[in-house]
């Protein structure tokens, strides 16, 4: 193999390696693990927590903002059926979310929430399995209190 194709094959390599190296898809949740089947009760289902972490989000790519923990705050295992899914945070200081989904993908949001500073993403056809869920903070490394919220029946 010439010296080029060493290189090549080097940087391919670390270029698929980056998003992984800033999040800890498989760490232990930091708020746990929660299983929920569609049309669970109670709706929406909400998790108190800290946002935040020392970790800068815009590492995974767009639109991804705010600073995470490695590790994800809570892992959702969902059984999914004839609803959307809605993923979002309330709280009083601005809040960003990141969520890796059973797909693979990366999911952020920043402001979409229908509140202020909250993030909201929405999964219209959501997929069974594993989301790894991150509450960021906007602008700085703080934690702050926040409570995600899961949901099938409101646009939060």
């Amino acid at each position: 193999m010439s010296f080029a194709s060493k290189m090549m094959a080097a940087a391919a390599l670390v270029g698929l390696a980056l998003p992984a190296a800033a999040q800890s898809v498989d760490g232990e949740p930091n708020y746990g693990t929660i299983e929920l089947d569609a049309g669970f009760t109670p709706d929406p289902y909400g998790v108190d927590l800290e946002s935040g972490g020392d970790i800068d989000a815009s590492g995974i790519g767009e639109p991804c903002t705010g600073f995470i923990s490695d590790s994800p705050d809570v892992r959702l295992v969902y059984a999914s059926g004839n609803y959307p899914l809605m993923i979002s945070v309330q709280s009083g200081v601005d809040t960003t979310l990141v969520v890796n989904a059973p797909d693979g993908q990366w999911y952020c949001d920043d402001d979409g929430g229908n509140i202020g500073t909250n993030p909201s993403v929405q999964f219209t056809n959501p997929m069974s399995g594993r989301y790894e869920i991150w509450v960021g903070t906007y602008g700085s490394a703080s934690l702050a209190p926040a409570q995600l919220q899961i949901s099938e029946l409101y646009s939060q």
